[in-house]
C-alpha cells in the first residue's frame, strides 16, 4: 500500500469537499446493513442523515467528490470543464484511508461519494466501485455508503456498485428536456434515466431471489434517489412535480431531492450572479413531494395546469384546501383517514390518533390540539362536536386572504433559509 501524504491530502480534501456541497441527495438513508463478524460500523439503526435524524440525533457523512475534473461542460456545474477552478483528484486508497480515519475518530458514520467524470463514465464509475469494494472486503467496513452513479457507466459496473453500496443515486439535474439540452447539451434525460431502470430491475430480481434463497446478496438495501436543480432554467413547478411522480411510480425511487440553483457562474443561459436562491420555492417542492409520498395526493391535485407554480404564501396542502372548499368541512368523527390527513394542520401521526380516539370519545378542537394538530389552521376545515364558529368563514369571497392573515405563526423565521415541512 502506498504511503499517504497527509499534507497533500488535506489540500485535496478542501477542494473536493467544497465541490460536493451542492449535491443534497445524501440527506437520508434508512439503511439496513448490520455489523457481522467483528467488522467496523453499523448502518442498520443509524438512519444516516446529513444533519438530523427523526429522533433528533445529529449524524454526519464524509461527503466528497472523487475528482472535480470533468469532461462535460454543464453550464450550472462548478466543476464544468470550462470553469477556472482549482482541480484535484483522490486516489482510491486515499478515499479509503480518509473514510477509515474519520470513522475511527468518530467524525462520521458513513461515506457519500460522488465524482466529476474524467476520461469516461466507466473509468470513473470503476473507481467509485473500487472504493466501496475495498471498504467492505478489506477494511470490513459496515457503515453507510452512498455512491453516485455516473452517466454512461456500463450496466455491469452499476450492478457491482449495488452489491457494496447501501444507496445509489443518479441526478436528473435539470427537470425538463429542453432545459437540459440548453444547459448541458452533452447529456439527455434518456441517458440519465437508464441507470435508474437498471437499478430498479436488479432490486426486483434480488428481492424475488431472496424469497427462496435467504443468503442471496443484498442489492442497494436503502434504494435509489435522484436530485433536480430548480431555478436554473424556466421549468414550472407542475413539470417538476409531474417528473417526480413519474420517478416514484416508474423507478420506485426512495426520494427525489430539490436544490434551489445558487447563481455562482457567469453564463448568459443562467440567472445572473446575485439572483436570490429560490429557497421558499425549494421548500414548497419538498412539501409537495411529502404530500405525494405520505398523504395520498396525486401530482395533478397539487399543481394545476392553469396555475403551474406552487403558492409561495402557504404550504401546498393548505393551498389545495382553499381551492377545493367543496370538500370541507370534514367531520372528524366519521371521515376516513384518507380525508382527515388532507385537513390543513393535521399530519399523519395526528390523523391516526384521531381515528383511534374517536371510538371512545366525541372529539373537540381541544382534543385535536392535545393530539398535536395545528388548530389555528385546522379549525377552518373541520366539523367537531358542538358548534364551530370558524366554519362560517368557508363561504367568504376573500377566504384565502383571511385564512393566511389568521394563520401566520409568530415564530416565523425572517431568514431566507429552509422552512418547516408542515
Amino acid at each position: 500500500m502506498a504511503t499517504i501524504n497527509y499534507e497533500r491530502l488535506q489540500g485535496k480534501l478542501n477542494i473536493l469537499a467544497d465541490a460536493a456541497k451542492y449535491d443534497v441527495s445524501c440527506s437520508s438513508s434508512a439503511g439496513t446493513r448490520k455489523n457481522q463478524g467483528g467488522g467496523l460500523g453499523d448502518a442498520s439503526a443509524t438512519g444516516i442523515c446529513h444533519s438530523y435524524t427523526e429522533d433528533g440525533r445529529c449524524v454526519s457523512l464524509l461527503k466528497i467528490l472523487l475528482t472535480n475534473h470533468c469532461i462535460y461542460d454543464c453550464a450550472y456545474c462548478t466543476s464544468r470543464k470550462s470553469h477556472d477552478t482549482p482541480r484535484a483528484a483522490f486516489s482510491v486508497e486515499e478515499v479509503v484511508d480518509l473514510t477509515m480515519q474519520f470513522y475511527r475518530r468518530n467524525y462520521i458514520e458513513g461515506l457519500f461519494l460522488s465524482s466529476g467524470i474524467f476520461k469516461s463514465g466507466d473509468y470513473t464509475m470503476e473507481r467509485l466501485v473500487e472504493v466501496a469494494k475495498i471498504l467492505r472486503t478489506r477494511e470490513r467496513f459496515n457503515g453507510y455508503i452512498h455512491l453516485k452513479t455516473i452517466p454512461g457507466a456500463s450496466k455491469e459496473l452499476l450492478l457491482e456498485a449495488g452489491l457494496y453500496a447501501d444507496r445509489l443515486s443518479v441526478n436528473i439535474e435539470i427537470p425538463t428536456k429542453s432545459g437540459l439540452a440548453l444547459l448541458a447539451p452533452e447529456k439527455s434525460h434518456e441517458q440519465l434515466k437508464a441507470p435508474m431502470q437498471t437499478v430498479k430491475e436488479e432490486i426486483i430480481t434480488i428481492r424475488e431471489s431472496r424469497k427462496t434463497h435467504k443468503k442471496a446478496p443484498k442489492f442497494v438495501p436503502a434504494g435509489q434517489t435522484s436530485q433536480m436543480i430548480v431555478g436554473a432554467s424556466n421549468e414550472t413547478d407542475l413539470q417538476v412535480i409531474q417528473l417526480s411522480s413519474h420517478f416514484y411510480k416508474q423507478y420506485d425511487l426512495k426520494r427525489v431531492y430539490y436544490s434551489g440553483y445558487v447563481p455562482m457562474l457567469s453564463d448568459s443561459r443562467l440567472p445572473a450572479i446575485g439572483t436570490p436562491v429560490p429557497m421558499i420555492r425549494e421548500n414548497r417542492l419538498y412539501q409537495a413531494d411529502w404530500l405525494m409520498r405520505f398523504y395520498g395526493f396525486g401530482a395533478h391535485e397539487i399543481v394545476e395546469p392553469d396555475s403551474p407554480f406552487l403558492d409561495l404564501d402557504c404550504d401546498p396542502k393548505l393551498a389545495w384546501a382553499i381551492r377545493h372548499r367543496e370538500h370541507f368541512p370534514v367531520n372528524i368523527q366519521t371521515a376516513t383517514y384518507e380525508m382527515i390527513v388532507r385537513i390543513p394542520g393535521i399530519g399523519t401521526k395526528t390523523a391516526k390518533k384521531i381515528v383511534k380516539a374517536r371510538k371512545f370519545n366525541q372529539l373537540t378542537l381541544y382534543h385535536l390540539k392535545k393530539m398535536g394538530a395545528a388548530v389555528n389552521r385546522a379549525k377552518y376545515f373541520i366539523a367537531t362536536t358542538g358548534k364551530n364558529e370558524h366554519l362560517a368563514h368557508l363561504t367568504r369571497d376573500n377566504f384565502r386572504q383571511y385564512v393566511l392573515a389568521q394563520t401566520q405563526t409568530k415564530f416565523k423565521d425572517q431568514r431566507s433559509g429552509q422552512l418547516a415541512l408542515f
